[in-house]
Order: structure tokens, then C-alpha cells, then sequence
């Protein structure tokens, strides 16, 4: 007989860390770290951008780390670029998205009624990293959202959930550790394939009427997987693999959301279909 307690917490210690990629290694407190010019209340949306946009970080990520590469890029191009923190766990700093996500779309609502209230915009677009690619659909479906949203960019993100490339698989066999896992990292559990929270999210179609949708993949991510999981089903979806676009981008997980100047051009295209342009390898260069 297997010892079931002595592996339970290396088992969910191995999901932790499986997860835990998304964050960058050089992780700072996000009241610490410089905005570069976004989260500017003050800012008024433009005439060719009248639409303030919310970037919503992933699971483990918080306001500042996830968006160092995209939220500049944005602002560079004339967008009024806002991020938030959500999914707190008592004592636990830095490290955000871990909470129960239903409660984590309510502070997403709450966050993009301050955003239309501070600019004067009628609707928001919404760019979110793995969990903040899927989350913000929970609050397009249940909490009103629609309304609110013209756009929602997810990438990479956890739709349909994730194995964890089959380690998710392995829950069963540990009697416990899906409840632990579940009390510990509420985030983490509604994310398993499978999940209640999934079949309720998905539950009727993975879209809501009125709302543009983009995901954008990589075949090589190693988090959200099988990758092809991430996609959406139903109108208004475009969905899009980084490498038909450029084979010569290798981005992961990680990488797709911090650095793929790839997945960057693409997401611009997304908020601004009007003015989209082709996105090939060359676009690292614009």
C-alpha cells in the first residue's frame, strides 16, 4: 500500500511549481515596481483608441511582472492601458490568482467599472494572460460584463483547463490531494480539466453575444495543455497559433505573455482591427 499522506504534499508541491512558470524569475512586489505610464487614471482615451484597455495577469502573476512588455507596448501606441490585482490569498504577498476565480472575476467587474468611470468610456477591452485569458469569461457570462466588454484577448489562456501535460491525470490515484490542492490554491483547482468551475463556465458555449474574441497559442506551451484546449468555439472567435504566424517563434508559456513581440503584434490587431496589419516574423522589428 502506497503511503497516500506522505505524497500527497509532493504531489501538490510538483502542481505548484508546474505552475508557477507563468511568473518570471525576477519577480518584484508590484507596489514597488514602476508603471512605465500605465494605470494612469487620468488618462482619456484617444479618437483612435477610445477604448481603455484591462490587462489581467495569470495565475502566481500580479499587476506590474506580467505586463512589463505588453502594457508599454500598448501605451507606446496610444492606448490607455490599466492592470489589477486579483485572487489574493491571506498571507501570501506578491503572488496573486491563486483564489476561488469566481470571486476574482467579481474584483475584475469591479475594476473595469472604475476604469469606464475614471475615462468616460462606455466599453473596455480586456487582454488577459493564462488564467486572465479565461477568467474575464466568467465575467462576461454571469456578472454583466458583456456589456461592458467590446473585446477580449487571451493568451495562452486556461479555457477549457489544463493536465499539466498529464499530471492532472495522476489527482485520482492520491486520495486527498484534490482537496487539498482545493483548499490550498482554489485558483489551481478550478483550472484541472474538468473541473466544476469549467463545466459551468463552458456549460451552453464558450462565448457570449456582442463580444470579439482572440486566442492566441503557442504549440510549445507546457502549462496550458494539450494547447489546442485554449481554443474557443462559436462567433466572433479568431483563434491563433503563434507559429503559423512565425515559425521562428519559439515563445512558451511564459514567454508568449512577457516577450513574444509576435503574440504583442497580434494582440494590437485585435483591439484595432481596423488598422490590423499581417503578422510575420518581421513584425518583431516594428
Amino acid at each position: 500500500m502506497l503511503p497516500w499522506k506522505r505524497l500527497l504534499r509532493p504531489l501538490t508541491a510538483l502542481l505548484l511549481t508546474a505552475a508557477v512558470a507563468v511568473v518570471p524569475a525576477t519577480t518584484a512586489r508590484a507596489a514597488d515596481a514602476p508603471h512605465s505610464g500605465w494605470n494612469d487614471f487620468s488618462c482619456k482615451p484617444s479618437a483612435t483608441h477610445p477604448r481603455p484597455v484591462v490587462l489581467v495577469h495569470g495565475t502566481f502573476g500580479n499587476s506590474v511582472d506580467n505586463w512589463l512588455g505588453l502594457a508599454p507596448y500598448l501605451k507606446n501606441r496610444d492606448y490607455c492601458v490599466y492592470s489589477l490585482d486579483y485572487g489574493q490569498l491571506p498571507g501570501v504577498p506578491v503572488f496573486n490568482g491563486l483564489g476561488p476565480i469566481d470571486k476574482s472575476a467579481e474584483q475584475l467587474a469591479a475594476f473595469v467599472d472604475k476604469v469606464l468611470a475614471a475615462t468616460g468610456a462606455a466599453e473596455t477591452d480586456v487582454v488577459g494572460h493564462s488564467q486572465g485569458g479565461m477568467m474575464p469569461r466568467y465575467y462576461l457570462r454571469f456578472l454583466g460584463g458583456a456589456a461592458k466588454v467590446n473585446a477580449l484577448v487571451g493568451i495562452a489562456p486556461s479555457n477549457h483547463g489544463t493536465t499539466l501535460n498529464g499530471l492532472t491525470h495522476l489527482l485520482p490515484y492520491f486520495p486527498g490531494a484534490a482537496d487539498l490542492l482545493s483548499t490550498s490554491t482554489p485558483a489551481l483547482a478550478d483550472q484541472v480539466a474538468g473541473s466544476p468551475f469549467l463545466a459551468k463556465l463552458n456549460e451552453g458555449g464558450d462565448t457570449v453575444p456582442g463580444v470579439k474574441y482572440t486566442v492566441l497559442a503557442t504549440k510549445y506551451d507546457e502549462v496550458v495543455t494539450p494547447y489546442r484546449s485554449q481554443f474557443l468555439s462559436g462567433t466572433g472567435v479568431r483563434n491563433v497559433v503563434l507559429q503559423d504566424l512565425c515559425p521562428l517563434d519559439l515563445s512558451e508559456h511564459v514567454a508568449i505573455g512577457l516577450f513574444s513581440l509576435i503574440a504583442f503584434h497580434e494582440v494590437a490587431n485585435a483591439l484595432d482591427p481596423a488598422h490590423a496589419t499581417p503578422t510575420t516574423c518581421a513584425s518583431v522589428l516594428g
